[in-house]
C-alpha cells in the first residue's frame, strides 16, 4: 500500500506543478492583454481580436488549469494528510484569494467585452505583479514554512 502511496504521491504532485505553471502562465498574460485591449478603438477589428483572445486564454487555459490545480491540489493535500498542518492553511488561503483574483479577472475580460473599461493601463499593469508576488508567496510557504513548521 505504501508503494501504492508513494507513486500516486508523485502523479499528482508532477499533475499539480504542471497546471500551476499553466495557471500562472495564464494569469501573467490576461493583465497584459488588457493593457493592449485597451488601446484598440472600441469598435474596431482590433478590439473583436483581443476579446476572441482573452476569451480563449480563459477558456482553453485558464480555466482547465484552475480546475487541475485544485484537484491535483486538494488530492495531494488527502494523501499527505496536509490538511491538518498550518503551512498548508496558508497555502489554502493564497491559493483562495490567487482564484478569486482569476474569477475578478475573467469578470472584467467580461467588462472589457461590453465596452467597460474602468481600469487604467497602470493599474492593469501592476495588476500583472500578482501572480508573480502571490507565487512566491506560496512557494516559501510550502518550501520553506513547511520544512520549519514539521
Amino acid at each position: 500500500m505504501q508503494e501504492f502511496l508513494a507513486m500516486i504521491y508523485l502523479w499528482l504532485k508532477a499533475g499539480h506543478i504542471a497546471f500551476v505553471i499553466f495557471w500562472i502562465a495564464g494569469l501573467f498574460m490576461l493583465p497584459r492583454f488588457f493593457v493592449y485591449h485597451q488601446e484598440a478603438p472600441a469598435d474596431s477589428a482590433e478590439n473583436a481580436k483581443w476579446i476572441e483572445r482573452e476569451r480563449r486564454l480563459l477558456k482553453i487555459i485558464l480555466a482547465p488549469s484552475i480546475v487541475a490545480v485544485w484537484v491535483f491540489g486538494l488530492a495531494l493535500a488527502w494523501v499527505t494528510g496536509a490538511f491538518v498542518q498550518g503551512w498548508f492553511h496558508l497555502k489554502l488561503l493564497l491559493v483562495l484569494a490567487l482564484s478569486g483574483y482569476h474569477g475578478w479577472l475573467a469578470a472584467y475580460a467580461k467588462k472589457l467585452a461590453r465596452g467597460e473599461r474602468t481600469l487604467s493601463e497602470k493599474t492593469l499593469r501592476l495588476l500583472n505583479e500578482v501572480p508573480g508576488i502571490a507565487t512566491i508567496l506560496i512557494v516559501v510557504t510550502v518550501i520553506v514554512l513547511r520544512s520549519v513548521l514539521v
